[in-house]
């Protein structure tokens, strides 16, 4: 319509025509924005988003405050919506920190280290002690800091092909009575490297969730694979300055 419009006017009127057909400065800057919001939704979804950490759960490995990058294709490509593995890359293998939505409340992530695998036998005992398949893995005692009440002694565990370390308060010395669960098929059992301070799957009670897959992470609810930290910033943050002294590698 502005086109016929614009062969039946004076000179005036065209400059007029052609303002009405220039787009808004609004538009252009959308347009010229546009693909980088694609490019970055596209990596959120399918390849790597940023968490930041918000509890002590998994002392000393990740702190409050560390910012941290999870690979979100290691263990297979999901469609965003429907949540459908489209591409089987990996699986979960043990000793892996991993990113998931916390079974009773799938709007919640959590993150721990997986412990257990399909079919496996876990076993925590009172004295803390960890059984896999009937062997107990070892720890060696390396060090203590501060704790929640006195001391915590850091400890090397060895989880698969990881060494990483744990943290034990030395207030609390025994855990909950001696437990023991069979992970079932397409699941995982998580645990807190901070172990007197975690939230994990030797607790978690859910009368909705059926009694043999109780405090097991199912695969569809799997984000990914946390493997870096690529900055620290304790709370409050006007308090404090951003820490790179923890940048790295998680392992």
């Amino acid at each position: 319509a502005i086109s016929n419009y614009q062969g039946s006017v004076g000179e005036p009127d065209i400059a007029v025509v052609e303002r009405l057909n220039k787009e808004p400065l609004l538009v252009e800057y959308g347009k010229s924005f546009f693909p980088v919001l694609f490019i970055v939704l596209v990596l959120r979804s399918f390849l790597v988003e940023p968490f930041q950490i918000p509890s002590g759960s998994m002392k000393p490995t990740l702190d409050v405050g560390d910012f941290i990058l999870v690979n979100k294709f290691a263990y297979g490509i999901r469609l965003p919506v429907l949540d459908q593995k489209v591409i089987q890359i990996g699986d979960p293998q043990r000793g892996d920190v991993m990113v998931f939505r916390y079974p009773s409340d799938p709007s919640v992530n959590y993150i721990k280290r997986v412990v257990g695998l399909p079919g496996d036998r876990i076993r925590y005992t009172s004295d803390k002690r960890l059984f896999i398949n009937g062997e107990l893995v070892a720890k060696k005692l390396i060090g203590t800091e501060p704790g929640t009440l006195g001391s915590a002694e850091l400890y090397e565990e060895q989880l698969g092909e990881v060494e990483h370390q744990i943290r034990q308060e030395m207030s609390r010395y025994r855990a909950p009575p001696d437990s023991e669960w069979t992970v079932p098929a397409a699941h995982y059992f998580m645990m807190g490297d901070n172990r007197d301070n975690s939230n994990d799957s030797r607790y978690w009670d859910d009368p909705n969730i059926p009694k043999d897959e109780l405090g097991m992470v199912p695969d569809k609810n799997i984000v990914g694979k946390a493997f870096a930290v690529w900055m620290s910033w304790p709370e409050p943050k006007l308090s404090h300055f951003p820490n790179f002294a923890r940048v790295g590698l998680i392992k």
